[in-house]
């Protein structure tokens, strides 16, 4: 099966990636089982410990699904933690410079490419290769998305895509819309003109986009502009069909 990375780069696909904040292995797998090419376990806003994040990293096993997570902070040490359990690549938040954007794709990689630390005493049988083959294996292949949802993330947007190593880049709506003291109001002409200042300079530079859709017309909107990613998240998919259930019930 071909990593996430090999199929943003090497493909033209249309690809789903969904945010789990749902401390459950059973959801995860449900999710991979139903096709879904990625799933980012959620540690920075979830209810996710460690120890569940395990769980749900190998509830992928065996489904072409990549498990990703969205670290807590753009910091070594979260990655590192978040890699040796097998995750297949980073989600970070806040990043708003070109230094957070090239520590995070070092943090990503082994010396001399990066500033991994080598431990993967667990993901290793996840990759399913032997201990001291894992960087050799998987350096070139984890995958590294970045979270655009700040003014100053705006502002330096073009320095912060000619960073080399960058395999997606997200307009994060709600904390943009925040950031710019405009929560949720994703009509305002200041929080649509941040976010094509986004799309422009990955664009520019080759990097894809990726952004939350929970309804077909939403994702067809994002796909007619050249988004690559749509996004769903575990807890609202829940929510939206329990209510349609409800409906069902109403005379």
């Amino acid at each position: 099966m071909a990593t996430l990375k090999e199929k943003i780069r090497n493909t033209k696909d249309r690809l789903a990636v969904h945010i789990c904040t749902i401390p459950s292995a059973a959801v995860t797998q449900a999710m991979a089982a139903s096709g879904a090419d990625g799933v980012v376990i959620d540690l920075e806003h979830g209810a996710i410990d460690y120890p569940s994040a395990h769980a749900m990293i190998a509830a992928t096993k065996g489904f072409d699904c990549a498990p990703l997570v969205r670290v807590a902070n753009n910091d070594a040490t979260d990655v590192k933690r978040a890699l040796d359990l097998g995750a297949q690549g980073i989600m970070f938040p806040l990043v708003e410079t070109a230094d957070d954007a090239r520590r995070a794709v070092a943090s990503l990689r082994y010396p001399p490419n990066g500033t991994r630390s080598f431990g993967p005493f667990i993901a290793h049988s996840h990759a399913d290769v032997p201990l001291l083959d894992y960087a050799r294996e998987v350096d070139d292949t984890l995958f590294c998305c970045l979270l655009a949802e700040t003014v100053t993330a705006v502002e330096n947007i073009t320095e912060i895509c000619a960073v080399p190593g960058i395999d997606l880049i997200v307009p994060a709506q709600f904390d943009l819309s925040t950031s710019l003291g405009i929560p949720g109001d994703f009509a305002n002409p200041r929080f649509q003109e941040a976010v094509r200042t986004i799309e422009d300079a990955a664009n520019a530079a080759g990097i894809p986009l990726g952004n939350a859709a929970l309804a077909g017309a939403q994702a067809e909107a994002l796909f007619a502009r050249g988004y690559r990613v749509i996004a769903g998240f575990d807890v609202l998919w829940l929510k939206a069909k329990t209510a349609e259930a409800k409906e069902w019930c109403t005379l």
